[in-house]
């Protein structure tokens, strides 16, 4: 059965680190503070963020290409699992940014965290940085470690949180520029997305298995289903479902006009289970029915 050490709170996972535990909710943790250790499988109870060298590779990923090579940020929410178990040994380099889901209790953050789409990206969309927006993480991270050593009082809370928040507006606008400066690479993911669909709609699948979906989309090009959305939206402006439903309208249109099948029969061979789905859709997007639409054609 595989291993895998859970942390479930920050106060644990700063004692394997060997770092101090000055607020029981978030830290800074230094990880080159932390002793030599085996390759195995971790599982975080609380938001975690890794600030990496590139080089260093002590999370043994294998994250492809990179544009800089002045840091990388992986995103982990609570529950996740990293790593993988072998036995060789590794010094641990880095930051990680680590704060409980209890911490966000009662503010902006806590109600808007969930707009942080890449912390559900997988490893490989990791954010890497150029050396203005490295020296930007740092400064933020010096802020938070700043107010942990800072006696607490009223402010404290407020303030810490404030500047995570203001961290991860910065890796936002990042992942926007990360988004731009692979243009060409996203490029051919949009390209693939195009053909995929294109062939789930020429064979026999949307009968077999209905509709495909935005997570099955993402999986079939082996991206996560936030970062394909988020891209899908930035190359198109379009969020990724209405991408769909538009291939879904050309492909009824052809079949309405080509053919002589029912209506009920195209919204069968498109995926729908109910016919008057495929209508309601249909009218949606072009204004009248698809009855309406073959007889005007």
């Amino acid at each position: 059965m595989e291993q895998v050490l859970n942390f479930d709170t920050i106060h644990k996972y700063n004692v394997f680190n060997n770092n101090k535990t000055l607020h029981p909710l978030v830290n800074v943790v230094h990880l080159d503070k932390a002793a030599p250790r085996q390759n195995r499988r971790f599982r975080y109870e609380f938001y975690t963020v890794f600030f990496k060298k590139i080089h260093c590779g002590d999370l043994r990923y294998g994250l492809g290409n990179y544009d800089y090579e002045e840091g990388t940020l992986i995103f982990l929410a609570p529950g996740q699992v990293i790593g993988q178990n072998s036995q060789d040994y590794y010094q641990p380099q880095g930051i990680a940014l680590v704060f409980h889901p209890d911490l966000l209790i009662g503010t902006s953050l806590g109600k808007n965290i969930d707009n942080y789409h890449f912390f559900s990206y997988a490893v490989n969309e990791a954010l890497h940085l150029s050396e203005d927006e490295r020296k930007i993480i740092l400064d933020c991270f010096s802020k938070i470690e700043y107010e942990l050593q800072h006696a607490i009082d009223k402010h404290s809370k407020q303030l810490i949180v404030s500047n995570i928040e203001l961290f991860l507006n910065y890796c936002t606008r990042f992942y926007d520029r990360q988004f731009i400066t692979r243009e060409n690479v996203n490029k051919g993911i949009l390209e693939k997305f195009e053909e995929l669909l294109n062939n789930y709609f020429s064979s026999d699948k949307p009968a077999e298995i209905g509709l495909p979906s935005v997570a099955w989309c993402a999986d079939e090009l082996h991206l996560s289903a936030n970062y394909f959305g988020d891209l899908i939206k930035k190359e198109t402006g379009k969020p990724a479902q209405e991408y769909i439903q538009n291939k879904i309208i050309d492909v009824a249109k052809n079949r309405i006009y080509n053919g002589d099948k029912t209506i009920n029969e195209i919204a069968f061979e498109l995926g729908f289970k109910y016919p008057q789905h495929f209508s309601r859709l249909f009218k949606q997007r072009t204004g009248i029915t698809p009855n309406e639409y073959r007889s005007l054609n």
